[in-house]
């Protein structure tokens, strides 16, 4: 779950009352959103800007073109030349890279709070005026293939749970992975990273995240020098997608070589969309951590250390995306012991909450593991910028952060149960399990240097 936990106190799980109106924002008349949280901490600034356009958007045949487009945003404008960006970034005493996920795209410069003008003068730049160079993109493009290579094809765990992806939604663009599938990269050409630059990177399609050191007024200032001439204009629309209701259990098994099997349960669950109103994911983030949030979780506890059937096991459960859900159950099965021995303790794990619940101490502890984690997290610059900018980018707000936190604290033990009956049905379930395969005795190396 994502917050911008900017003022709590994990103690006791007090809120403290909210600095006078810190984050501030404004919007340009491009329709530029920018968000400045003033933090003086240090004197340094994190500027981010966000594109509410990812891998969901993309249409089969395109696969990975969101990302790809990251990769090409450095390549350079008629006044910037290839890598010259990286390059003045690190020259001003800065750090810089981009991310492509699901749901959105983000570039960022962490830098001393006097070069913000400087930063924002280079992303407006490559904002309007990127060159989308046939050249370089044909050299950019293994890049990307190489790094799908290495970060799926070459990691079993990885490729299972691509595949499991492609199995779980029949409908859902979530079912392409963010990388491309390869044969998509390979038939890729440099105008179709240019079409998507130009339908989806425009000011009214992004926002900007400014924090640290700054006064926000002044930041606002320099949004509007460096911003506010790009003109926006209409984007494409864009067709909701409701995926089918699932109606059985699907299994799907992928050989590769490792050295341990892998186990992979995931159920469909909800998503948060009204922040007051939909209690059920704050009840499912509490049972991921009952279950996995910290060494005495149930799972850890449990099947690892008493009953010794698993070598590791874990939750994963997000709820906020701007498409659909998905809770977790993951885990290797302990020496001597089988796949299908995990999956049964795993399912006796949620059948024991099922029936008889969950402690108070346990509730307690969750809360304020789920809290302090938080907490720590936004101890930096930067970890308070992406918390802004992700809740954004899914629909949601920076100002739902407290909302979103005093209701995480109210969820009960009777709400925590009831969702573990509700959404823990063979019918909304997708198994997948690793079938490990022989190790090769070379491993590959790679051809090409990939970006990060």
């Amino acid at each position: 779950m994502r917050y911008a936990l900017a003022f709590l106190f994990a103690s006791g799980l007090v809120l403290a009352p909210p600095l006078a109106a810190n984050p501030y924002e404004t919007r340009l008349d491009n329709g530029l959103r920018v968000i400045v949280k003033e933090d003086r901490r240090a004197p340094t600034v994190v500027h981010m800007v966000w594109y509410r356009i990812g891998s969901m958007d993309e249409v089969d045949g395109t696969s990975g073109v969101a990302h790809v487009l990251e990769h090409m945003m450095f390549k350079g404008t008629p006044t910037v030349g290839p890598g010259e960006f990286n390059r003045r970034v690190a020259a001003a005493g800065g750090r810089d890279n981009a991310f492509t996920s699901r749901d959105y795209t983000a570039y960022f410069q962490q830098i001393p709070k006097e070069k913000l003008g400087e930063m924002m003068a280079l992303e407006a730049d490559r904002m309007r005026h990127l060159n989308v160079d046939a050249k370089e993109f044909a050299q950019e493009i293994k890049v990307v293939m190489e790094e799908r290579r290495m970060r799926t094809d070459d990691d079993p765990q990885a490729k299972l749970f691509e595949q499991m992806n492609a199995v779980a939604w029949q409908s859902h663009p979530y079912r392409r992975p963010i990388i491309g599938w390869m044969s998509d990269l390979e038939n890729m050409n440099a105008a179709d990273a240019k079409a998507w630059y130009e339908n989806w990177y425009v000011p009214n399609n992004a926002y900007l995240v400014v924090t640290g050191d700054v006064d926000h007024q002044a930041v606002f200032a320099l949004a509007q020098q460096n911003y506010g001439g790009l003109e926006g204009r209409a984007l494409p629309l864009r067709k909701a997608v409701v995926e089918p209701r699932q109606e059985g259990t699907r299994r799907i098994s992928v050989k590769a070589p490792a050295e341990l099997p892998v186990l992979i349960m995931a159920y469909k669950a909800p998503i948060l969309r009204d922040v007051k109103n939909d209690g059920d994911p704050y009840a499912l983030e509490i049972l991921a951590s009952i279950l996995d949030g910290h060494d005495a979780a149930r799972f850890n506890k449990k099947l690892v250390r008493e009953d010794k059937i698993a070598l590791s096991a874990g939750v994963s459960y997000d709820n906020t995306a701007r498409g659909p859900g998905m809770f977790y159950l993951y885990g290797s099965p302990a020496a001597g012991k089988t796949v299908v021995e995990l999956e049964t303790a795993l399912r006796a794990e949620i059948r024991r909450i099922q029936e008889h619940g969950v402690t108070a101490a346990e509730l307690k502890r969750s809360k304020a593991q789920l809290i302090a984690g938080q907490v720590y997290k936004l101890d930096s610059m930067f970890g308070q910028a992406m918390e802004i900018g992700q809740l954004e980018a899914v629909g949601l707000s920076w100002k739902d952060a407290v909302p979103m936190l005093e209701r995480l604290q109210k969820v009960s033990a009777a709400e925590v149960q009831a969702v573990a009956k509700k959404y823990f049905d063979d019918d909304a379930l997708v198994v997948g399990v690793l079938d490990p395969q022989p190790l090769d005795k070379e491993m590959r190396r790679p051809a090409v240097a990939v970006r990060h």
